[in-house]
């Protein structure tokens, strides 16, 4: 059994850590501390990580405050971090110390271990020492909340905002193709005067459009890294280049514009920053849940509902009824909507939390932010791909519903006044007739003016029905 094991140590002693383990004493103690969710961090934040520990190392060499050939050998490491290498090698749950210490040393402990490796050492002797080299200037009161601004905009710059294009695109595709499919509007879920259903899809492609801006809008404040701030935003024990040479290393290995914080006590004691972002996230979702809704219902029926666009065959809808088709990604959609609301609660109330110099939800905010981050940018492309651009319209069915639709009566308001329009609608509605019919039955136009008045394709567009032009 003793072989499976090694023996490290840190300032509370010795601590036995799995012999084929990279992290070392004080990532053992959190494994053992926090069984609490089994959550940890993904693949996005690990990154983020491995590129401050790298740029860190960096900017320390720049200023001669390590030594190069072990500098050298943890850059080397940090990059095995950077490209996944070593996943597997932290294991600290996301609900841990409101600071992220433990995540904080467990990288350090990982790169450490793996940099003495690489400089001809043995795992475990320190050779390279996790505190004094790799975390040299630093404190994770300040890596944490830099890693978790690196992870949240490299999420929003090369995830989301790339799939919510997708997206916008395929919501434009259908607006131009569905601009001639005249249908009945409604409010109230009731009916309401004509509409063209590519104008409804030039309002959903609005509403991505506008998204995205909202979520570019966020890049301003989550450009400002805390590093350089160490334990309270004073910078006690670091290099006064250190923090602006490190973002310019930060920004060269992720291709994303970062810089230092205007102020390392706001930015490592407050993190409004990512609530202002998540709150754009939050809207977003909104959004694709309004647009996934409307297309659910939209797409009813087939026979028995509104039947005005036709959807795609995902997969079969039920396992009892046969035949059964669902709008099973819509539906996807919509829930992915009320996580990333939950998450938004979440990261809120986590960032207007801590006390005096350290908000302490640090791992809380970056775990969720990541997690809304990462499941609207799937679910854009996938509703995209696998919904949106296959659905088809129903044009006929439009027509026909639109010639019995109540609301055409609302061109007559111009011609013949509100109350004579009200009267033709509900004796339509009463008779079983259009209001086309009961308006010349009963006199107020002829057929030539009904024709022009009551073009349902003329009423989706501004102006005043009969006018001479």
């Amino acid at each position: 059994m003793s072989d499976d094991y090694r023996t490290e140590q840190d300032s509370l002693g010795e601590m036995r850590v799995p012999a084929d383990a990279y992290w070392g004493a004080q990532t053992q103690r959190a494994v053992e501390n926090f069984p609490i969710s089994g959550l940890t961090f993904g693949r996005r934040f690990v990154r983020a990580l491995g590129v401050v520990k790298k740029a860190a190392a960096q900017a320390n060499l720049d200023l001669d405050l390590i030594p190069a050939d072990k500098g050298e050998a943890i850059v080397e490491a940090a990059d095995e971090v950077i490209a996944g290498k070593h996943d597997d090698q932290f294991p600290v749950d996301v609900f841990q110390t409101g600071s992220g210490t433990s995540t904080n040393m467990n990288a350090n402990e990982v790169i450490a271990n793996r940099a003495t490796e690489i400089y001809g050492g043995e795992v475990g002797t320190r050779d390279i020492h996790p505190n004094d080299h790799v975390n040299f200037g630093q404190s994770s009161n300040d890596v944490i909340p830099t890693a978790m601004h690196v992870a949240a905009l490299e999420a929003v710059e090369k995830d989301l905002i790339p799939a919510l294009d997708t997206l916008r695109e395929a919501l434009e595709a259908k607006e131009e193709e569905f601009d001639d499919v005249v249908k009945t509007g409604r409010t109230h879920l009731q009916d309401a005067t004509p509409v063209r259903l590519g104008q409804e899809f030039g309002g959903y492609r609005t509403q991505v459009a506008k998204g995205l801006a909202r979520v570019d809008k966020t890049r301003e404040h989550l450009a400002e890294l805390a590093l350089g701030g160490t334990a309270v935003g004073t910078g006690l024990n670091t290099h006064e280049d250190f923090p602006g040479v490190a973002a310019e290393y930060i920004t060269k290995e992720t291709g994303v514009q970062f810089r230092e914080a205007d102020n390392h006590f706001e930015a490592q004691a407050a993190h409004d920053a990512m609530s202002e972002a998540h709150g754009a996230l939050r809207t977003v979702a909104g959004s694709l849940n309004k647009i996934a809704n409307d297309l659910r219902l939209l797409a009813s029926g087939p026979r028995n509902g509104l039947g005005e666009i036709e959807q795609p065959e995902n997969q079969p809808g039920s396992s009892i009824m046969p035949g059964k088709i669902n709008p099973v990604v819509a539906e996807a959609v919509n829930q992915v909507h009320k996580q990333v609301v939950g998450n938004d609660a979440a990261v809120s109330a986590g960032a207007a939390e801590g006390q005096i110099d350290l908000n302490l939800y640090k791992p809380v905010l970056a775990y969720n932010f990541l997690q809304s981050a990462e499941m609207l940018a799937n679910a854009s492309e996938t509703f995209a791909e696998k919904f949106v651009r296959e659905l088809e319209a129903n044009q006929k069915h439009c027509e026909t519903q639109v010639e019995q639709s109540m609301a055409l009566a609302t061109a007559l308001n111009p011609q013949i006044g509100y109350d004579k329009a009200s009267d033709a609608a509900k004796t339509a509605l009463k008779e079983g007739k259009t209001v086309r019919e009961v308006a010349i039955e009963k006199g107020y136009l002829s057929e030539a003016e009904a024709d022009d008045v009551l073009d349902p394709e003329k009423m989706t567009h501004r102006g005043i029905l009969g006018d001479d032009e």
